[in-house]
């Protein structure tokens, strides 16, 4: 039986989105992301949730407010009563933004220039994002001490959040501490209240445990914008179950089984996904390394990956990585500048991700928001069923594709710190668990299953 859509969300990269949308199937809401804003603003979504996937998080301000705002117009036209902009768990923005532009901006949209409220809270416990005071912390450290103050093009150098939105946003911004959210939700929305009345605009909301993300969210209920990372969504849904309308006992996150050839393509260079790449590579798996001078020479590295990956795809999975350490990243960013250094890698992995599912791939995990984004676009993947979490903020999707018509690409797109060391070899073994052989490239009946195609 369809439903309405409850929660319209937009999100700033398409990793971020898997990793709401992976949240709200968890908390019992069937999610569909799309990637980019659909073009039939009429064409209806069965789901609870629709998540927007936009690569917006690090182009210039103006441009992210304009592709934000034709979201919000079509979550508005498929009927959401509630608004979600998902940004990272480390606030990854610049003094310009864009964190701070989009949010006035769709607070604009929704209340009038200059009014309405909303809050901002990245936390994200699971993941061990927790913000404190106002400050949020990587693990036991500072933000600005972990390794996001290396991040190539959002630096992240100072933790003071409320200090990090004000340089964006022309609204006042305030804060809701510890000491409020442990007295519980009433006591949150009602600080709220005080913070809206003394014109304050945006509020930091403080959250050390997913304790605290469910009495932030029940604070929510009926605010009209919420921005945050992805843990607040865990809180979201039971605001809609209390009531009836989202029915509690849905098993949200069914997929179809798994088949075909497997691949890894990594293109972040984050702490985390360095350690996984270095993982996979010490426990004997096949690995090529894109080095992104070789691009610029002008070889064909694509070409080159890929008769390398080819013949042996049929043995396992192999991993296609443009990951780096932060000295080798700016020494190639010092040569080539940075964004031209990205662009070469991004077009280059996302060439290659697509000549992986024409030789047969059909469970691809990517590693990287930039790089994720990049992969979804050459495949021309534009929705997106999200499916069982691998870890904290990543799950399995499946989706169609152009490149490999008639059968299921079961994808994951994993934010460049996300995962345990060991997560691309969990991740596919989650998937090889599942009845249907992995060598398999037979098409299935997924018509029931999969959302039904859109335009971008």
């Amino acid at each position: 039986m369809s439903r309405r859509p409850l929660l319209g969300c937009i999100a700033d990269d398409f990793t971020g989105a898997t990793d709401l949308a992976n949240n709200l199937v968890r908390s019992g809401m069937r999610t569909v992301q799309t990637i980019g804003v659909p073009a039939d603003a009429d064409a209806p979504v069965d789901a609870d949730a629709l998540v927007v996937a936009l690569k917006s998080r690090t182009i210039p301000a103006d441009e992210a407010v304009a592709q934000s705002l034709a979201a919000l117009r079509w979550l508005q036209a498929q009927g959401v009563e509630q608004v979600y902009f998902k940004y990272c768990s480390t606030f990854d923005s610049t003094p310009a933004g864009n964190i701070g532009p989009v949010t006035d901006a769709l607070l604009d949209a929704l209340h009038g220039p200059g009014q309405g409220f909303t809050i901002a809270c990245p936390a994200f416990p699971d993941n061990q994002r927790t913000v404190f005071k106002g400050h949020l912390f990587v693990g036991d450290v500072l933000l600005s001490d972990s390794g996001m103050r290396h991040h190539p093009l959002t630096p992240m150098t100072d933790a003071n959040l409320v200090r990090v939105l004000q340089a964006q946003t022309r609204r006042r911004v305030g804060l809701v501490d510890q000491a409020v959210v442990s007295h519980g939700a009433e006591a949150i929305a009602q600080r709220f209240r005080d913070l809206q009345a003394d014109g304050v605009g945006m509020a930091v909301v403080d959250a050390v445990s997913n304790g605290d993300l469910f009495l932030i969210g029940q604070a929510l209920a009926g605010m009209p914008l919420v921005t945050a990372g992805s843990g607040i969504a865990i809180g979201l849904p039971r605001n809609w179950q209390a009531t009836g309308v989202l029915p509690a006992s849905d098993v949200a996150d069914r997929l179809p089984a798994a088949s075909g050839l497997r691949a890894v393509v990594s293109g972040s260079c984050s702490v985390a996904t360095n350690a996984q790449v270095l993982h996979f590579r010490q426990h004997g798996g096949a690995a090529f390394a894109v080095n992104p001078l070789d691009i610029a020479a002008g070889e064909d590295v694509a070409a080159q990956a890929l008769a390398w990956a080819t013949p042996r795809l049929a043995q396992g999975p192999v991993l296609v990585y443009a990951t780096a350490e932060a000295e080798a990243v700016r020494a190639v960013q010092a040569r080539l500048g940075v964004t031209e250094a990205g662009e070469l890698v991004e077009r280059t992995l996302s060439h290659i991700a697509a000549g992986l599912v024409q030789a047969g791939v059909r469970q691809l995990v990517v590693a990287g928001g930039e790089t994720s984004g990049a992969v979804v676009q050459a495949l021309g993947i534009t929705q997106m069923a999200i499916g069982p979490q691998i870890d904290p903020g990543v799950p399995w999707t499946a989706a169609r594709s152009p490149v490999c018509p008639g059968e299921v690409l079961q994808v994951a797109l994993k934010s460049g710190n996300f995962g345990g060391v060991d997560f691309f070899g969990r991740a596919l073994s989650r998937l090889s668990a599942q009845d249907r052989p992995l060598q398999s490239a037979r098409p299935l009946r997924t018509d029931a299953v999969l959302p039904g195609p859109c335009t971008k």
